[in-house]
């Protein structure tokens, strides 16, 4: 019986494959082509269309890598496929492009067809080849013809040329095999489609099941009613024999699915982001078509960078997506300029994610967008529930974490919880997929995986294909429509997020609670590699912070004009460079070098904004003044403030020890062996911070080489093939007024390492500073530091806050933990004494704890400091790099964060005539402003942002100079949105703050 099943099952797709699907075309003519590929970069269409174009035909060769060519087709549909001046009933003259595709939609060729008046039609994709005819007498079009290379090639993982245009090569990519119009059979189309979903479902159905065999008769009916010779005028007969099994309802207890609309388009990956600008194009001019064609059909777009894009080279299709916004049928989501990276951006810069993406939805489309979605980001931030309230934000959507190696994410639907115990309800769709094809699989994995049965029963399924492959399709919307109600399926509705969350929400009352991180299992390795493009991105961030506070100081007492447009242009550059491939280094070479040529230029133009704000506030003179824009006090300067330097501080001790040396002042002693490692590490309280037996300092060299996505991974068995770097080739010593240096150089066969051991007078901590000539391949490099602490967890900072991560590994959970992001700092400690360890440029960090033989235990804290990967950047982390680490003994987790302060934002010198009070104060230690900036509105008014960074509950005050009023706002500084939150009494000048551990606060300051 089962032979005979697969028998019968093997007839009917032959017939679709080799009678139905070609039948779905009665005819088709060549249209006239002719051709001008551009010579270099990707031009306007008002330029394109005054090229000299030649002749081409059908099967001519096109496309060197990365090349543009637009084709110009002309024609008309035949006369002798009218009858009276029409066609025939039941069909449809389109065109047909196929512009010689090797492979699927989003990684190959693509289109985007222009009218002769410079408006968009549509795009062509693999999976997406038709267009419409909109004048049967004169037909006329452009085409831009992208030869995107397929850089995934097959996802081997193997390196690859063709990810840089100066190695990608000058062969043609493909073959044009058809620019035809065409006459498209409706009823074979439907027939097609009804075939397909029913096909779909019949396979998702047990063998014995009783649905599965009448749909598989009602195919042999339908195969039994087509005539193979005739497929135009029986396709009406085929369909009327499946037409029962399609009416036959579902379940009223089947699964219920919101389909929504969506292409998932990375904003760089294995293309640079001036393709992406083409993508969005040609996937939202499909988008159009469809809305405009389907009332029902509604599309959810999530970046607002990608929107502007539009906006800016596009304002005909901008225009017509206006439209279908005020329609409902377009719908902004996510609220974020781009769909970041969450792990690794710092705390400001992803609210002003929220910030810049919520800001431009509002502003264009009059829309508050409340469903943020991210469905491709690598892992989740514990901060990410509190920021998302504080922008007003409700809801939250992800896919990701389906990827686990190791563990099942046990909820579909439930409410997420923060550091600070904000929780935003959730939903995680279980078709386990963002670029769905409304597919009978698809739809069975959504009910048969759905973990809150019983208690729920809706799901939302994103469809259509991204990166560039066109979104949604029509065959998609087909799709959607019969299941419906169809037994066997679950039901499945058009709809928008909004829509689905409003109602999933409602219906489950009371959702379990997911707490923490949402950690992802896999692609550990994003962050470390593309040192340069992190290095950027930790510089940028902090050179911002200045900007705007010495700005907003400077505009409150000296008639310095802020910089608005500056500072909105500089932030949206680098929000930018944070989407979830740019970020964590998983581009090819053209984007990371796109990246680090940006982020060159917003240091360039933030320092001097900084400058031209601090020469406006200190004024003409010659006194040399700190500067220190740190939310911390130190070295006589207070915090968010510039005073006179400060008398020397006593000279720090060096001497030689044997064969290795000394450094001490008055907070530390440092002991550097023969090996350039460090042996001791004794605080003012005389407690030594490396334990028996072990050594800070170490320069591990590991092998690198993950089963698959390099640079995307690290996996576990790395650790089991290392060598320590403890060959010295020099060990010297350098002094200078106020402090003292160990300076020590190794090599590899490949590279040469420099390491600075600096110790300054006035430093608790010992700087170690990085110069790196790196030539690995497949390595990662790490810094080790063993250190006599019995530390149960490790602290790791994250966006305003940090997470407590155990160093055990009890459970499953916690073993596929074995690298984490930390931004500036990790701390390990007992109750009353650890260490902090910073950095200024690295996030991967893995920290372990093991017994000792004699008794104790050592827990070794190790940074990820550079990778080797090989694709998709086969010259990956190649060259010069500069980084610091600093480790800081005797410290607790308050010192932690002002030492990943100090790290990252040393006092600057300038010098000027006077002094500079701070515009801000703030009373408690532990209340940390993390941004000072003007108000957008443009008021005048003072937004300081800030947040409780002990993970304890802090009473104090803040004020602004000059201010007569203050209240509490939300990310966008609103006073009556949801986010801003009661944080204390805010009825006088002064706010009197009453915070909860990492509470994240948003005050606006009248004056």
């Amino acid at each position: 019986m089962h032979d005979q099943r697969i028998l019968l099952e093997g007839r009917v797709r032959r017939f679709v494959n080799d009678h139905l699907v070609p039948a779905t075309y009665r005819a088709r003519a060549p249209l006239a082509l002719e051709a001008w590929p551009v010579p270099d970069e990707p031009v306007p269409f008002a330029e394109a269309v005054q090229a000299g174009y030649e002749p081409i035909e059908v099967g001519a060769p096109w496309g060197r890598p990365w090349s543009t060519m637009w084709l110009h087709a002309t024609g008309a549909v035949p006369a002798d496929w009218r009858t009276d001046g029409g066609l025939p009933e039941g069909t449809r003259a389109e065109l047909h492009v196929d512009l010689g595709y090797t492979g699927g939609p989003g990684f190959n060729a693509e289109g985007l067809a222009w009218r002769p008046d410079g408006t968009t039609i549509k795009g062509v994709a693999p999976d997406n080849q038709w267009l419409p005819v909109e004048d049967p007498d004169h037909i006329e079009l452009y085409l831009e013809a992208a030869a995107n290379p397929d850089v995934g090639s097959g996802w081997g993982f193997q390196p690859t040329a063709l990810g840089d245009k100066a190695t990608a090569g000058d062969q043609p990519l493909y073959q044009l095999r058809a620019f035809d119009v065409v006459l498209l059979d409706l009823e074979v189309w439907e027939l097609v489609r009804d075939v397909w979903t029913l096909d779909g479902l019949m396979l998702t159905l047990d063998l014995d099941d009783a649905r599965r065999s009448q749909i598989l008769l009602a195919l042999q009916d339908m195969v039994d009613a087509v005539d193979s010779s005739d497929v135009a005028g029986t396709a009406a007969a085929g369909r009327a024999a499946l037409a029962g099994v399609l009416a036959s309802p579902a379940n009223p207890s089947a699964h219920r699915i919101a389909a929504v609309g969506h292409a998932h388009i990375d904003s760089a990956w294995l293309w640079p982001l001036r393709e992406t600008v083409r993508k969005c194009a040609r996937t939202f001019s499909n988008v159009a078509d469809l809305a405009e064609s389907d009332p029902d059909f509604v599309f959810a777009c999530s970046s607002a960078q990608q929107l502007a894009w539009i906006e800016a080279g596009y304002p005909e299709l901008f225009e017509r997506i206006r439209t279908l916004v005020e329609r409902g049928q377009f719908v902004p989501v996510g609220g974020m300029w781009v769909e970041s990276d969450t792990n690794m951006p710092g705390g400001e810069a992803m609210a002003r994610q929220f910030v810049a993406g919520k800001s431009f939805f509002l502003d264009r489309f009059g829309v508050e967008t409340e469903e943020v979605w991210l469905p491709d980001s690598f892992g989740y931030s514990g901060a990410l529930p509190q920021i998302v309230l504080a922008s007003s934000s409700r809801w939250f959507l992800t896919q990701k974490i389906s990827w686990n190696q190791t563990n099942v994410m046990p909820h579909h639907s439930f409410r997420w919880e923060g550091i600070d115990g904000s929780q935003v309800f959730t939903h995680f769709p279980p078709a386990d997929t963002y670029n769905g094809s409304i597919s009978g699989v698809e739809l069975a994995r959504a009910s048969s995986q759905y973990r809150e049965k019983g208690r729920a029963n809706f799901s939302l399924l994103p469809f259509g294909h991204g990166d560039g492959g066109g979104g949604p399709t029509r065959e998609m919307i087909a799709a959607a429509h019969r299941t419906a109600s169809l037994e066997g399926s679950a039901r499945v509705e058009l709809t928008s997020p909004r829509a689905f969350f409003s109602e999933a929400e409602a219906e489950y009352a009371n959702p379990p609670v997911w707490s923490g991180e949402m950690y992802l299992e896999l692609h550990r390795g994003t962050y470390t590699s593309q040192l340069r493009t992190k290095r950027g991105n930790r510089r940028n961030e902090h050179l911002l912070r200045e900007a705007e506070l010495w700005a907003s100081t400077a505009a409150s007492g000296t008639g310095y004009v802020y910089p608005y447009e500056e500072l909105e242009e500089l932030w949206q550059m680098l929000l930018l460079l944070q989407f979830h491939d740019i970020l964590p280094g998983s581009s090819i070479a053209w984007v990371h070098q796109d990246a680090e040529r940006n982020h060159a230029a917003i240091t360039q133009r933030a320092e001097a904004l900084v400058a031209e704000a601090l020469a406006a506030l200190v004024g003409e003179g010659d006194q040399t003044l700190a500067v220190n824009a740190a939310p911390h006090a130190r070295s006589g300067v207070p915090a968010l403030g510039v005073s006179p330097v400060a008398a020397a501080a006593a000279e720090v001790r060096a001497e030689r020890e044997g064969d290795g040396f000394l450094l001490a002042n008055d907070l530390l002693s440092v002991r550097v062996d023969a090996r350039g490692l460090v042996t001791s590490m004794v605080d003012a309280s005389g407690r030594e911070a490396i334990a028996p037996g072990e050594v800070g300092n170490l320069l591990q060299l590991h092998r690198d080489e993950p089963v698959a996505w390099d640079a995307w991974d690290i996996d576990e068995y790395y650790r089991r093939q290392v060598r320590d770097l403890v060959e010295v080739e020099s060990l010297e010593l350098e002094t200078g007024e106020g402090w003292a240096a160990v300076v020590v150089t190794r090599r590899t066969a490949a590279s040469t390492i420099t390491q600075r051991l600096v110790l300054e007078a006035d430093a608790p901590s010992l700087r170690i500073e990085h110069d790196l000539d790196w030539h690995e391949r497949q390595k990662l490099l790490k810094l080790a530091f063993g250190l006599d602490v019995h530390a149960d967890r490790a602290a790791s900072e994250t966006q305003f806050g940090h997470v407590m991560r155990p160093t055990h590994t009890n459970t499953s959970w916690e073993a596929a933990r074995f690298e984490t992001c930390a931004h500036r700092w990790v701390h390990v400690g007992e109750a009353d004494w650890g260490v902090a360890v910073s950095n200024d440029s690295t996030y991967g960090h893995d920290i372990t704890r093991r017994a000792r033989e004699a008794g104790g235990t050592t827990t070794t804290v190790r940074l990820s400091l550079v990778r080797s990967p090989l694709y998709p950047d086969p010259q990956a982390d190649q060259g010069r790099h500069q980084l610091v680490v600093t480790v800081r003994p005797g410290a607790l987790v308050a010192d932690a964060v002002e030492e990943g302060y100090r790290t990252n934002l040393p006092v600057r010198r300038v010098v000027g005539a006077t002094p500079a009070e701070p515009l801000v104060r703030v009373s408690h230690p532990g209340i940390v402003v993390e941004a000072v900036k003007l108000a957008a509105d443009r008021s005048g008014d003072v937004v300081v942002r800030l947040y409780e960074s002990r993970g304890v509950r802090a009473s104090g005050t803040i004020e602004v100079d000059g201010a007569t009023a203050v209240q509490a706002v939300d990310l966008l500084e609103r006073a009556d949105a949801p986010g801003a939150r009661p944080c204390g009494d805010l009825s006088g000048a002064v706010a009197q703050l009453e915070l909860r551990p990492f509470q994240l606060v948003t005050l606006r300051f009248r004056r």
